[in-house]
């Protein structure tokens, strides 16, 4: 592409694009800017990669609006636009290779089981298994050795990559990306205990419901409800090795980092962010739009929408960033009270 079609790629994404220098010398790719070569194109979302700009190789460079690139145009064009980060995801779209499975069709060694309905254009990898009565949309794509239990619903343009295993009952929506590793729909972990010590399994009779467009990672696990269902709402995203738990609620467009672990019965409303290595506490309720902090740990319900929860057990973030300073002064405080308490000493004893 040339950068005058990456301008106007671009702006169909993301409105008014300023070019700055050349309009036709062509980009073969994306790159980081600290590593870009003559022929890429970069950006700078973070202002302290700004400091690349004096060194970067790359042909064309994405940056914000207000940012003065004038020095630097001699050797380097730009493109100015209100959101660098947004318009390079759009860019790398462009360029990216999908990445597919490579088997077309239904392989010779899938197992498909009694009544199972297969949309148009479905490929099912070697040695995968699906189920009786499942429901297989349009243009999915099942990858090997993934196992789908009874009565699954799985919707068009879905793909499951190698290794995936779904349990009984669950619904999966449209797009749905889902990949290696993950299982969707094991028991929730109820246990009741007993007078002797012991534990009784309590059934886990409810599915798991997928919302349209959500991606999960690999190595997650979702468990099925208890009773009723566990939901992931349309648009959510899901990272590596995230845990939820039976019948809560991940609202739509909310994201999840890696290694965040939620109990049963959580609720967390749209668009909520929460950092990798975050902790729920079971049976509370995050508002829409919250964002929780790296290793947070969410002990109670926060009810006010868009608010920022960091620390454990987490707070709001101006009380915990506070708190923090408090902690810091410790030790001098300290010292401070040993003071005042020997000159009150001294005074007594005079």
């Amino acid at each position: 592409m040339t950068i005058q079609e990456i301008r106007d790629y671009l702006a169909r994404f993301v409105g008014a694009v300023e070019l700055v220098g050349k309009v036709d010398e062509l980009i073969s790719g994306p790159a980081k800017i600290e590593s870009a070569q003559i022929g890429q194109v970069s950006f700078i979302a973070n202002d302290k990669y700004a400091r690349y700009l004096a060194t970067t190789e790359a042909s064309l460079v994405i940056v914000h609006k207000s940012l003065s690139v004038d020095e630097f145009s001699h050797r380097t064009s730009f493109l100015k636009v209100g959101d660098p980060y947004t318009a390079f995801v759009f860019l790398l779209q462009k360029f990216a290779t999908p990445r597919t499975i490579a088997h077309k069709g239904i392989a010779i060694s899938a197992v498909i089981g009694e009544g199972v309905t297969l949309g148009e254009g479905a490929s099912i990898g070697e040695y995968a298994v699906i189920g009786d009565r499942c429901t297989i949309g349009s243009n999915v794509v099942i990858g090997p050795n993934t196992v789908l239990f009874q009565d699954i619903s799985l919707g068009d343009n879905s793909v499951l990559f190698p290794n995936v295993t779904i349990y009984d009952g669950s619904l999966i929506g449209k797009r749905v990306v889902v990949h290696s590793g993950t299982v969707i729909g094991a028991d929730g972990f109820g246990f009741a205990p007993q007078s002797d010590g012991s534990y009784v399994k309590i059934p886990q009779m409810g599915i798991v419901e997928i919302g349209d467009d959500v991606e999960i990672g690999a190595n997650a696990t979702i468990d099925r409800a208890t009773m009723g269902s566990t939901v992931i709402g349309r648009g959510a995203k899901i990272d590596n090795l995230v845990q939820i738990a039976h019948n809560c609620r991940i609202g739509e467009d909310t994201v999840i980092a890696a290694q965040a672990g939620i109990s049963g019965s959580v609720t967390l409303g749209r668009q909520c962010m929460v950092g990798g290595q975050a902790g729920f506490a079971g049976h509370l309720e995050l508002a829409d739009r919250i964002h929780v902090a790296a290793q947070a740990g969410i002990s109670k319900s926060f009810l006010e929408p868009g608010i920022a929860l960091r620390g454990y057990p987490a707070q709001p973030m101006r009380e915990q960033l506070k708190h923090e300073a408090m902690l810091r002064n410790l030790g001098a405080m300290r010292d401070k009270l040993n003071l005042l308490e020997a000159e009150l000493k001294e005074l007594k004893n005079s």
